[in-house]
């Protein structure tokens, strides 16, 4: 057992930053933490250890927040949406700390698909097929909602020029 809580708090960080870029409300962010984090040890045995334990927590998290919003749709459903300042994670120069902001902004305005594969591919650093695990959707729709976020923010980012060249994903 005493395993099991060192490997859940090594991913609390990691937990955090999801749950806040999903959330956009730190103390909302904090309460999907603690119910994964009280899910996960009273399922831990249910975890495979041959397999990450990152994706695992992940799902939970967002199962979590989507019961949260299905919930809170019919009370508030504009309140959950409001946005504040997520904080780096290590102060920046004004400019980069500017274009930060700019880019968060721009990735919340995209549609909720879009936002939440950019999230997991681009900020979270999850494979594709972990994040469409996550997410319960093929790995070539997650391809494809990356694909047009990636565009959508491009496009809005002004950053048409000089786009990357394709890559072959295995």
């Amino acid at each position: 057992m005493l395993r099991n809580r060192s490997l859940l708090i090594a991913e609390i960080p990691h937990l955090r930053r999801y749950a806040r870029s999903l959330a956009r409300d730190p103390d909302v962010a904090d309460d999907l933490v603690q119910g994964c984090l009280e899910r996960a040890l009273s399922r831990f045995h249910l975890w495979q250890p041959e397999r990450r334990l990152r994706p695992w927590l992940f799902t939970m998290l967002h199962n979590l927040h989507v019961d949260s919003l299905r919930h809170r749709a019919s009370a508030a459903a504009g309140a959950l949406r409001e946005q504040t300042a997520s904080r780096p994670s290590q102060h920046a120069s004004q400019e980069h700390h500017l274009t930060a902001r700019r880019v968060l902004a721009q990735i919340d305005r995209l549609p909720p698909e879009q936002r939440d594969a950019v999230l997991l591919v681009g900020v979270n650093e999850l494979s594709y097929g972990e994040a469409a695990a996550i997410l319960g959707i093929p790995p070539g729709t997650l391809m494809s909602r990356l694909h047009r976020g990636r565009a959508k923010l491009r496009e809005h980012l002004e950053m048409t020029e000089g786009t990357p060249a394709i890559r072959r994903v295995k």
